[in-house]
């Protein structure tokens, strides 16, 4: 990747970190905050259309949804979904549990709670909910957290609801099952003063570990997400959705920079070669004969189901479409985006790429004669049904226009690998409006005060307690404070009396390990953990025996670890029974320990930890290997 002068550039990035918390009930109703993966108890079909705010205006991103003219079907049971994620039925009180959580969050962050709570709609029709809007409410503004080199600013913490969960799509149906539409989620939004994409992961690691210090929030993919706010000196604001991972936010940061920085070299060629807006104009030509007998197989096959093709001239584009703006995406990859969005279609061909995919370079003079083309234009075509063909191509035209002006500003989703894709345009103020539905809260001092007194540990003391007062070294410590069984590693080595390093590898390494060779570590709970960590304690088992016992539970669910330790035959040897295993090895190796004499201990044992291992402490067989050898010089 090129190296770049963030600080020339003027790079500034603003997070939103989406993370749910982990109360037993929804934020608007009673059903259980979880999910299902069973076959639905009810299902529903739905169009949603936008409507004007309060102002009389339309928000431009629900305008975009609403142009798709996508339907929507939902999918429910009755334990985790209601009349009110129907909307057959206003929304109940919101979840005093949720609330708590998030003003806990809010303190943690040095963020004053409001006084009063007020839920509002933000206008939301691409279907993630069946009201055509997202309920939430601002909890505190103005907190900060620390970096190692300066304090970055939270202008706010929001609490929301969730949104249904895609499980299905096609050109004109996308399928959304409810049991996430209304699950808490807490919203923590910083200024746009992050400077650098290692300073952005930075950020978003802290707020990370600061949310899991809470207790009060889910673990595991899908339940934190984090938007990115990113902007370049002569570029645009992008607001970049969706990224999962941690380890994608700088790499998200990168990409987004690059792409804009090579949206703009586009925008300085472009008025170099003199292309101005009117010169894309161009009306859309029909061109189906032009590939009547073509041999490539996509375009052959739309024809034979009479489909269309619609093709627009782009003055002064040539050799630009395939310019790479990041890994794998070029300008006219974005065309594409465009395209797919606004016209349903599969995606478009242009003069740039051809002749490939089966179309030859006959057809490509053909349809350039056909197209009036000058040297330096570029030609876009699109096989679809007519009316599709044409919302794609004017689409197209309009991406076009915009790479005169440099970056649009827009709404972009991640990939999972750090690279971006057209979602939305970007939001407007339209889209916020009181919910009516829903009683206000008065937060009053007295209960944030008591908040205050009793907040978690803070994950930078954590860490200096695990290393000083546990004995993990930071490597350690810092997978236990990340990781999802922080608590139950705290629980262990009180319980348990155990080596604190031992829990720790167990719960972090060991425990990765297996689930890298396919081990369903996520069947096993806390209790079956406790109950291992216990037996080695008792003597009943040994530490090396840890990775076959958790493997066999996750096999037997709901077992309990004294059985895993039987039914591996993992139990520990009595003295008696390790004297008779040694006394049979040294009958049967009379020879090889004569051979061997000088080293026979380190023979001896050997043999007998491969016999024994898992069933008897090293000390111990140690110790019975020196008597026994002892008796066999004598």
């Amino acid at each position: 990747m090129v190296t770049t002068n963030y600080k020339e550039i003027e790079l500034k990035v603003g997070l939103e970190i989406h993370q749910q918390l982990n109360s037993e009930k929804k934020l608007f109703c009673d059903c259980l905050a979880e999910l299902f993966n069973e076959v639905p108890e009810i299902t529903f079909l739905r169009k949603l259309r936008p409507t004007q705010s309060e102002l009389g205006q339309i928000d431009p991103a629900a305008f975009f949804e609403f142009q798709k003219g996508i339907k929507f079907s939902y999918e429910g049971n009755r334990d985790t979904s209601c009349l009110v994620e129907m909307d057959e039925e206003p929304p109940h009180d919101l979840n005093r549990e949720a609330l708590e959580a998030a003003l806990i969050i809010s303190l943690m962050l040095n963020a004053p709670p409001v006084d009063e709570i007020h839920v509002m709609r933000k206008t939301v029709i691409d279907g993630s909910t069946t009201t055509g809007f997202q309920r939430t409410c601002v909890i505190a503004f103005n907190g900060n957290v620390k970096t190692k080199v300066k304090i970055i600013p939270i202008q706010h913490i929001g609490l929301e609801e969730d949104a249904a969960r895609k499980t299905g799509e096609d050109e004109t149906l996308h399928i959304y099952r409810l049991d996430r539409l209304g699950i808490p989620l807490v919203e923590v939004t910083t200024a746009p003063v992050i400077h650098t994409p290692e300073e952005a992961e930075e950020v978003a690691l802290l707020i990370g570990r600061l949310l899991r210090a809470t207790g009060k929030v889910k673990r595991g993919i899908g339940s934190i997400r984090q938007d990115l706010n990113i902007s370049i000196r002569d570029g645009a604001l992008v607001e970049i959705k969706g990224v999962q991972e941690l380890e994608l936010v700088s790499l998200v940061v990168k990409y987004e920079v690059q792409r804009q920085l090579n949206l703009l070299r586009i925008k300085t060629e472009l008025l170099k070669r003199g292309v101005k807006g009117e010169d894309l104009e161009s009306t859309l030509v029909d061109v189906t004969n032009v590939f009547a007998n073509t041999k490539c197989t996509i375009i052959r096959t739309a024809l034979e189901k009479e489909r269309h093709i619609l093709a627009v001239k782009l003055p002064g584009f040539e050799g630009l479409l395939r310019k790479e703006l990041i890994p794998r995406v070029r300008l006219g990859t974005e065309m594409a985006d465009r395209a797919r969005f606004w016209g349903r279609v599969g995606g478009i061909f242009h003069t740039d790429e051809l002749p490939a995919f089966g179309v030859t370079i006959e057809e490509v003079n053909e349809l350039k004669q056909r197209m009036n083309v000058e040297i330096g234009d570029a030609v876009v075509f699109v096989v679809a049904n007519l009316d599709n063909a044409s919302d794609a191509l004017e689409a197209v035209k309009k991406r076009a226009k915009e790479a005169l002006n440099g970056v649009p500003p827009e709404t972009r989703a991640a990939n999972p690998d750090g690279s971006t894709r057209y979602m939305r345009p970007r939001p407007g103020a339209a889209r916020l409006y009181p919910e009516t539905d829903v009683p206000s809260i008065y937060v009053s001092s007295k209960y944030v005060n008591n908040l205050r007194r009793n907040l978690p540990e803070l994950p930078e003391r954590k860490l200096k307690r695990l290393m000083d007062e546990r004995g993990l070294n930071e490597k350690l410590a810092k997978q236990i404070l990340d990781s999802k069984f922080s608590k139950l590693f705290e629980k262990a080595v009180e319980e348990s009396q155990i080596s604190p390093t031992f829990v720790a590898v167990t719960l972090t390494e060991t425990l990765k390990a297996l689930e890298r060779e396919g081990v369903e570590i996520q069947k096993i709970s806390d209790e079956q953990y406790l109950e291992i960590f216990s037996l080695i304690t008792r003597g009943r088992t040994t530490k090396e025996a840890v990775p076959h016992l958790i493997t066999w539970l996750s096999k037997n669910q709901g077992s309990t670890g004294i059985k895993a330790v039987k039914g591996l035959g993992l139990a520990m040897l009595s003295k008696a029974e390790l004297e008779e295993i040694f006394d049979t090895l040294i009958e049967d190796n009379r020879g090889l320990l004569k051979e061997h004499k000088k080293k026979a201990f380190g023979v001896l044992m050997s043999l007998v930890m491969q016999r024994v291992r898992g069933r008897a402490k090293a000390n111990i067989v140690s110790a019975i290997a020196r008597k026994k050898l002892e008796e066999f010089d004598s």
